[in-house]
């Protein structure tokens, strides 16, 4: 292989009356960086005389193409966890008791068993894994919420023939009691160490919901479920803690020597490994030494840190030896929390993490607890000082595996020695995933992004199988719901040859029975050159060949497509799409004898809807929404036409935008409750407020207490008040009864523009949303009408072949060294009313302006001479007009510019205006 090098030479010029040096004792030094083909970059530092200072190694990071994403299955509701089957199959736990697999061969996702679990606050269906001699005993671990009046969260065991789960195999090994009045953290990972010992992490299952922006530690009277002293931090509690165990096989299991409290203490149960945990929601298990790491989920406070920012930390944690982590007294590097009085509202004293006391009336087990530990990662809700790769915004920890090369022998996916050792971890808000590099000792080095390429919709388990690929488990966008984003994904990593990336285009994806799809997979690619594609489709169980293919589904239904591509070295990619046989969208029209690209000054828009339905057989009429409005910077109508919702007010579009780019769709949707009140819900609480919008700006820039729940407003401290305030506008308009639907036909009179610049568009926004039909969801439709100023300037054309110029003092833009045979385009140009054209140019040498249709050498509807500049005399800019043949339709519209063919330089142009009038 080639090797690449890369020469980087610095020269010490340091003043010889600071440092007392002739400057012909100043070194020049040479660093020689040479990539090698194992992936290594060696670098020599060397002085001037050629003598060797220094060598060294550093791994080079593996380029990103030679990593395949592949989406096995979608449309998961609150998927949870999985475990990878030897064969590569794959269990999957759905919060609300669903157990799915997903069959490799397959590649269909069935619902194997359903668990009747108590699925309120965030309990359900938290945990599953595999005995480590499933491929013997076939035991598999659950760990769910016991429906019933029993307020119990139980750990049992199952056995798997095949693809049935055997309910009368149950074995329960454990159950912990929990109270269900108040929310929050279940957590309910499960997970194996090398040895064959069950590592559970339990959430402190403590009222959450008012701590009046300080930690759940409430002692009062009648309080105790307010109190996380009677559990995380209480040593005969198992909630709050990461529990481990050895499972036997009789169902029962025996307390492995090395926990944190010995087998025979009334006050410190034997289970305990971790305790003083918030919410352990994902660890893992070092495979070679067993070190323990765990993302732990913080809470917001108010209480500031040693850092100046909130201790709303979330961590991640090392455990080499078991321990105390600090909650509900101590956060991040063990900083301290005062201990707040519910009853006086008053902060009292901080404890000593060297020697933590819980004396609260609610503990029932030791006072004295062990030492705190510090987390060896934190940060909060602003970009951390210490760990800054972090990011800001929500947050929401988890811990993945540690990987080691040397343990995926002859393994076809495995990662590169370059991430051996590393741990991975993750975030379920943010949506990265960070390998993190630890010393020889274990101690934390560094961290970098890992597969920062791909965007990740809330990743909720991470796990390798063993041919060395990666599983990912998103749980999707919406709290508590079914996401169609909700995936199972492998990644492969491929040395040499790699894999190719299959891409699936469809005309159509929803449809009546008969349903014809035309189906491409052209667009897939392999970044080997030289490689040959080949194409394999499975449609319903049946198999073509192709690059493309028409198939016809005569059935309804839901259908999953797959295409696998493979290239003539053995790689292949695999790519899904999901097809729906039922409904057919609805057809929405916009009729309008009016132009469609262009307004004038009180210029008239008539214009008429008509909406058509296959299935429904009324359409109704309340499921039209007809919108109209202005936008002063109209580059925003492309945001908002990508966005799949009712149009209401036009003028609350921004702050649409801005709660779909930033962190808000985390915790909060339109019209459903997440683990935020819904938009809708806030627009009902406070949009008839006093008050209620400098209250919600201040509160969504500063964040604050939470008043609907468990988790704070995140604070938002680099948006401007006017942004917050687009933001509340926006919240606002969704109950604003002022804001009416417009009729289905109207004229309407366009001046809302005039003193208002050349940017602004105006908007007619049509949708209809179905009543759904076959088991297929409702399906939109829309048309839409922008209306832009007939000042078009010529830089912002479609495509063409000029260069632009620009004169800074005067912020003007144009297309300039036009010669001959030049052209600029412009696409889908409405010339209905057109009676005349205006340009601004700047003549040199002179030529022609000539307008066609379609393409360069299509029909001529206009032609101007631009005359040659005196000579002599400076270039000025004039104004010339051009007659237009009458063309009615939507036109792409080539300027060409033309004169004798060697001439160049023939003139500028600035702008073009479309007049509805003869000039």
């Amino acid at each position: 292989m080639k090797k690449y090098i890369l020469l980087f030479i610095t020269f010490l010029v340091l003043a010889s009356s600071l440092i007392g040096m002739h400057s012909e004792q100043i070194l020049t030094y040479l660093t020689v960086r040479i990539k090698t083909p194992d992936d290594k970059s060696e670098s020599i530092l060397s002085n001037k005389s050629g003598q060797v200072i220094e060598t060294y190694h550093a791994p080079v990071s593996p380029d990103s193409s030679r990593f395949t994403r592949i989406v096995l299955a979608q449309g998961f509701e609150e998927p949870l966890g999985m475990a990878i089957l030897p064969n590569n199959d794959v269990l999957l736990a759905e919060r609300k008791g669903s157990v799915k697999i997903y069959n490799r061969e397959t590649k269909q996702v069935k619902t194997i068993t359903n668990f009747n679990v108590f699925s309120g606050i965030e309990d359900g269906l938290l945990g599953i894994a595999l005995d480590p001699n499933f491929s013997k005993n076939h035991w598999v671990y659950f760990y769910y919420s016991l429906a019933g009046d029993r307020a119990v969260n139980r750990l049992s065991r199952f056995v798997l023939l095949g693809e049935t789960l055997v309910q009368n195999s149950e074995k329960i090994l454990l159950e912990i009691p929990t109270q269900r009045k108040y929310c929050c953290h279940s957590a309910g990972y499960i997970s194996f160490d090398s040895n064959g010992l069950l590592y559970l992490s339990t959430g402190d299952n403590t009222n959450a919901e008012e701590t009046e922006g300080y930690t759940p530690v409430d002692e009062r009277p009648g309080r105790e479920l307010s109190d996380n002293q009677a559990t995380a931090a209480n040593t005969n509690d198992l909630r709050g803690k990461i529990l481990r165990i050895k499972p036997l096989a009789n169902g029962t299991y025996a307390i492995p020597s090395g926990n944190l409290f010995p087998v025979g203490n009334p006050k410190g149960r034997p289970e305990i490994y971790i305790m003083g945990s918030r919410n352990p929601y994902r660890f893992s298990v070092d495979s070679k030494n067993n070190y323990l790491y765990w993302g732990d989920v913080g809470p917001d406070t108010k209480v500031m840190g040693d850092e100046g920012e909130l201790m709303s930390y979330d961590e991640i944690n090392q455990a080499r030896k078991p321990g105390f982590y600090g909650w509900p007294y101590f956060l991040g590097n063990n900083q301290s929390f005062p201990m707040y009085n519910f009853a006086t509202k008053t902060p009292g004293p901080k404890k000593d993490p060297e020697k933590p006391i819980n004396d609260s009336p609610n503990n029932t087990g030791e006072r004295i607890l062990p030492p705190a530990q510090a987390a060896m990662i934190w940060y909060g809700k602003k970009s951390s000082k210490s760990f800054p790769l972090l990011g800001n915004g929500g947050a929401s920890a988890m811990a993945g595996p540690v990987y080691y090369s040397d343990l995926f022998p002859n393994a076809p996916y495995k990662l590169p020695d370059y991430y051996h050792g590393k741990l991975f971890i993750y975030e379920w808000i943010r949506g990265w995933i960070m390998a993190v590099s630890l010393d020889k000792n274990g101690n934390y080095q560094n961290m970098e992004r890992f597969l920062g390429h791909l965007n990740f919709k809330a990743p909720v388990d991470m796990q390798f199988s063993k041919d060395g690929a990666i599983y990912i488990l998103e749980y999707g966008t919406n709290w508590f719901s079914k996401n169609m984003d909700a995936k199972l994904v492998r990644i492969e990593y491929q040395e040499g040859n790699r894999n190719p990336v299959a891409e699936i285009q469809v005309d159509k994806q929803f449809g009546a029975s008969p349903f014809s799809v035309q189906f491409s997979g052209k667009k897939s690619i392999d970044y080997d050159p030289g490689d040959t594609l080949s194409y394999t489709w499975n449609i319903d169980n049946q198999v073509f060949k192709g690059p493309s293919l028409n198939y016809t589904f005569t059935k309804v239904g839901s259908y999953k497509v797959a295409l696998t591509v493979s290239d003539n070295q053995g790689g292949r990619g695999i790519s899904t799409k999901d097809i729906f046989v039922g409904n057919t969208p609805p057809e929405v029209l916009i009729e309008t004898s009016a132009n469609r690209s262009f307004y004038w000054d009180k210029s008239l828009l008539d214009y008429q809807v008509i909406v058509k339905d296959q299935e429904d057989k009324r359409v109704d009429q309340e499921r039209i929404k007809v919108a109209f409005g202005y936008l002063p910077r109209g580059k925003d109508v492309a945001v908002i036409l990508t966005q799949n919702t009712d149009v209401g007010n036009l003028n609350s579009k921004k702050g649409q935008q801005l709660t779909a780019s930033l962190d808000c769709k985390s915790c909060h949707s339109v019209d459903k409750p997440s683990i935020g009140p819904s938009y809708l819900a806030v627009s009902e609480r406070y949009s008839r407020q006093q008050g209620a919008s400098d209250y919600l700006k201040k509160k969504i820039i500063q964040g604050g207490g939470g008043v609907w729940g468990e988790r704070a407003m995140i604070p938002h401290p680099e948006l401007s008040t006017s942004d917050a305030e687009e933001i509340v506008n926006y919240i606002f308009s969704l109950t604003n009864k002022s804001v009416k639907n417009r009729p289905l036909n109207d004229e309407l009179v366009l001046n809302e523009h005039i003193g208002k610049g050349k940017d602004g568009l105006y908007l007619l926004n049509a949708t209809y949303t179905d009543q759904g039909a076959n088991g297929i969801e409702p399906l939109q439709s829309r048309d839409h009408i922008t209306l832009r100023s007939p000042f078009v300037q010529a830089e912002d054309f479609d495509e063409g072949n000029v260069r632009l110029g620009t004169i800074t003092t005067e912020s003007l833009t144009y297309a300039a060294n036009i010669n001959h045979n030049s052209f600029i385009r412009f696409n889908a140009i409405d010339l209905v009313n057109i009676k005349q054209l205006k340009f601004r140019v700047r003549a040199q040498s002179g030529g022609f302006i000539e307008v066609r249709l379609a393409n360069k050498s299509g029909p001529v509807i206009s032609k101007v001479k631009v005359p040659a500049r005196v000579a002599g005399k400076p270039a000025e800019w004039i104004e010339i007009v051009a007659d237009l043949n009458q063309t009615k339709g939507i036109q792409d519209l080539y300027f060409v510019f033309t004169d004798e063919p060697e001439k160049r330089n023939l003139f500028d142009i600035d702008w073009i205006y479309f007049s509805d009038i003869t000039l």
